[in-house]
C-alpha cells in the first residue's frame, strides 16, 4: 500500500514537470492565434499564441495582412518585420495555401506613439479563395481581422477586382455587426485604417490612389438598373472606412518568386527595396492602439476581446455567399415576414379600421425589431428594411381587402336579417305598434352591435333607409287593420254575448263600438279622421295593452288562446250550467217565460 502512494506521488511529479516543459521560451517565432475546425467552416483559439500576447502590458496595436490565397502575403510580412523567410512566417512555393487560420509574430515591434509605448503585433491571415473551403470560413477570417486590427493591408496582386471591393464590403458589415453584437448596439464601429496594397510589374498609367478612387465611386444608374444599384451599395458599405484608406504601390521585387526566400536586397529591384522602406514607414505612420469603448486593451483584454468577437462569430449564421448582405438578410426577411403574417393571422375579421390598423402597428413593430436583432450591416440593412416594409404592406392590404369582404358579408346578413324581419312584422295577425317598435329596436341594436369593419357606414345609410321605409309602410297600414279588426271583433262579441255565453253586456259593448265606428266614418266620410280622435286613442292604447306585453305576445298566442277559451266555453255550456246552476251577478238571457217554478200571483 505504502508503495503505491509513492507511486502516485511520483507520477503526479512527473506530470507537473511535463506541463512546465511546454511554457514557451522563446517568442521570436509565428504562433496560430486563430486555427480552422477540420471541416473548415469554424474557427477556435490556439493557446500558444494568446500566451505570446497576454504577456504584454503595453497598449496594443495589430496589422492584418488579408488577401487572396498564393498573393504573397507572409512574404510581405517578413519584409515589413525585416527578417528572413527562414526566420519569420512560414512561406510557401507550392499551389496551397500555407498559412491555415490567422497567426501572430510572437515579438511585437515597440513603438512611441504620441508619447504612448505601444506593442504592435503582425498577423498573417489565410488566404481566401482556396480549394477545400467554405465561403462562411473566410468570412470569418476577414470579419475577424477586421474587427482587430488597427491597420489592414489589403494585399492585392496587379490590380483591384470587383470581386476584391464586394469582399472587404462584406467582411467590414460581419465585423461592424458582430462588433455591435458584443459590446453593445450602442457602441459604433471602430473603423481599422485600410492600406491598398497593390503589388504589380507595370508602374505606368493610373497611380494606385486613382484606381482606388475609381473602384470606390458610384457608377451611374440613370436607368435605375438592379445590378448597378446593388454594385453602388456595396461601395456605401464602405464608407465607413473610406476616410481611412490609403492606397500605395509595390513592385514585384523580382521575376523569379519561388527564389525569394534565397535572395538578398541587394539582389532584389532596387525600385522594390525603396518601395518596401516606403511602406515600412507608411505602415508606422498610420499605427494606433486598439481602442475599445474608449480605452485601450493590454494582451489580457486583447485576448478576452478576440474571445468574445470569435464566439459571436461562431454562433452566427454568417452567409456562404461572401458578397452581398442582402442575401444574407433576405432569408431573416422572409422570416420576419412569416412572423407578421402569422400574428395577423390570429385576427378574427372583420375588424374596425382602427383596431385593424392597431393591431398592423403593433405586429409591424414587433416584426421590425425581430429583424433589427436578426439583420446584418447597417448600410445595407438600410435596403432590406425598405423591402421588409414593402412586404409589410402588400401584406397588411390584403388583411385590409378581407376585412372589407367579411366585413360586407356580416353586414350584408345582418341587413338581410333586418329586413325579414320588418317584412314578418309588416304582416302580423294582430298588428301592434309596440312590437313593431320592439322588433324595430333590436334590429337597429343588433346591427349597431354585430356590424363592424370598413362596410358598416355604407350599410348603415341602408338601414336606416330601409327602416324608414318600413316604419312609414306599418305605420299607414296600422289604423286602417287596425280599424278593420276592430269592426270584425265587434261583430264576433255581439254574436259570443247572444247566442254563445249569452252575456247581454257584452252584446251591447260590442254594439256601441261596432255603431261607433261605422257611425262615424260615415259622418265624418273617411276613416283617416278618425285616427286623430281622443277616443281612437283610447282605442289603441287598450288594444295595445292587450294584443303585446314584454310578458305575453297575443299575437304568437291568438290560436293557442283561442282554441283554449273555446273549449271553455263549450265545457261551461254543456256541464257548467247544469251542476252549478245560474249564480251572474249580471243579468243572462233567459227564455223561460213560464214554468213549474214561476211564482204565482194574486
Amino acid at each position: 500500500m505504502k508503495i503505491s502512494c509513492w507511486i502516485l506521488i511520483l507520477w503526479l511529479l512527473l506530470c507537473i514537470l511535463a506541463s512546465g516543459s511546454h511554457s514557451i521560451d522563446n517568442f521570436n517565432q509565428a504562433f496560430p492565434i486563430i486555427e480552422p475546425d477540420p471541416g473548415h467552416t469554424k474557427l477556435r483559439l490556439s493557446s500558444e499564441g494568446l500566451e505570446a500576447i497576454k504577456r504584454i502590458t503595453n497598449p496594443i496595436a495589430a496589422v492584418s495582412v488579408i488577401g487572396p490565397y498564393r498573393s504573397g502575403k507572409s512574404f510581405l510580412l517578413n519584409q515589413l518585420l525585416s527578417l528572413s523567410c527562414y526566420e519569420g512566417f512560414g512561406v510557401g512555393h507550392m499551389r496551397d495555401t500555407k498559412t491555415k487560420g490567422i497567426w501572430v509574430w510572437g515579438t511585437p515591434l515597440e513603438l512611441d506613439i504620441n508619447g504612448v509605448k505601444t506593442s504592435v503585433f503582425y498577423l498573417d491571415t489565410e488566404g481566401f479563395e482556396s480549394i477545400g473551403k467554405s465561403n462562411v470560413y473566410d468570412d470569418r477570417i476577414f470579419a475577424l481581422a477586421t474587427v482587430l486590427s488597427s491597420v489592414i493591408i489589403y494585399n492585392l496582386p496587379e490590380t483591384i477586382r470587383e470581386a476584391d471591393i464586394s469582399r472587404l464590403s462584406f467582411a467590414v458589415e460581419l465585423a461592424e455587426e458582430f462588433y455591435g453584437r458584443v459590446k453593445g448596439q450602442d457602441v459604433a464601429f471602430e473603423p481599422a485604417k485600410l492600406l491598398w496594397l497593390i503589388q504589380r510589374d507595370f508602374l505606368q498609367g493610373k497611380s494606385v490612389q486613382q484606381m482606388v478612387n475609381e473602384a470606390l465611386q458610384h457608377v451611374p444608374n440613370s436607368d435605375g438598373n438592379k445590378n448597378i444599384d446593388q454594385v453602388n451599395q456595396i461601395r456605401d458599405s464602405l464608407a465607413i472606412m473610406g476616410d481611412n484608406s490609403t492606397a500605395f504601390s509595390l513592385p514585384q521585387p523580382h521575376l523569379q518568386r519561388t527564389k525569394l526566400c534565397d535572395l538578398k536586397d541587394g539582389e532584389l529591384d532596387p525600385i522594390y527595396v525603396k518601395k518596401r522602406e516606403q511602406l515600412k514607414e507608411l505602415v508606422a505612420s498610420i499605427i494606433r492602439p486598439k481602442i475599445v469603448q474608449g480605452k485601450s486593451l493590454n494582451g489580457k483584454e486583447f485576448v478576452a476581446f478576440l474571445e468574445q468577437i470569435l464566439e459571436a462569430l461562431n454562433k452566427g449564421e454568417i452567409p456562404s455567399t461572401g458578397s452581398l448582405v442582402e442575401v444574407f438578410n433576405k432569408g431573416i426577411l422572409e422570416r420576419c415576414l412569416k412572423l407578421y403574417s402569422e400574428m395577423m393571422a390570429k385576427l378574427r375579421l372583420p375588424l374596425p379600421e382602427k383596431s385593424l390598423q392597431n393591431v398592423h402597428d403593433s405586429s409591424k413593430g414587433e416584426t421590425m425589431k425581430s429583424f433589427d436583432e436578426q439583420h446584418f450591416g447597417r448600410h445595407h440593412a438600410k435596403r432590406s428594411v425598405m423591402q421588409l416594409d414593402e412586404e409589410i404592406e402588400k401584406v397588411y392590404k390584403n388583411f385590409i381587402m378581407a376585412n372589407e369582404y367579411q366585413s360586407a358579408k356580416l353586414c350584408e346578413a345582418l341587413y338581410t336579417r333586418c329586413e325579414d324581419r320588418m317584412d314578418q312584422l309588416q304582416v302580423l295577425r294582430l298588428p301592434s305598434m309596440a312590437k313593431f317598435n320592439a322588433g324595430f329596436l333590436q334590429c337597429n341594436q343588433s346591427f349597431e352591435r354585430e356590424c363592424v369593419g370598413p362596410s358598416k357606414a355604407n350599410y348603415e345609410n341602408r338601414m336606416i333607409k330601409m327602416m324608414g321605409k318600413s316604419k312609414s309602410s306599418f305605420i299607414k297600414e296600422y289604423n286602417h287593420r287596425l280599424f278593420n279588426w276592430l269592426v270584425a271583433f265587434s261583430l264576433v262579441m255581439v254574436v259570443v254575448g247572444r247566442f254563445i255565453i249569452k252575456f247581454i253586456l257584452i252584446e251591447i259593448g260590442a254594439w256601441i263600438l261596432f255603431i261607433f265606428l261605422e257611425t262615424y266614418t260615415r259622418m265624418f266620410w273617411s276613416a283617416e279622421s278618425l285616427y286623430y280622435n281622443p277616443v281612437w286613442h283610447f282605442i289603441v292604447a287598450t288594444w295595445e295593452t292587450l294584443v303585446y306585453s314584454p310578458i305575453l305576445d297575443l299575437d304568437r298566442w291568438a290560436i293557442p288562446l283561442g282554441f283554449m277559451v273555446v273549449i271553455l266555453v263549450v265545457y261551461w255550456r254543456c256541464y257548467g250550467g247544469r251542476k252549478n246552476g245560474s249564480r251572474w251577478l249580471l243579468p243572462l238571457y233567459n227564455n223561460h217565460k213560464g214554468g213549474p217554478d214561476r211564482p204565482r200571483t194574486d
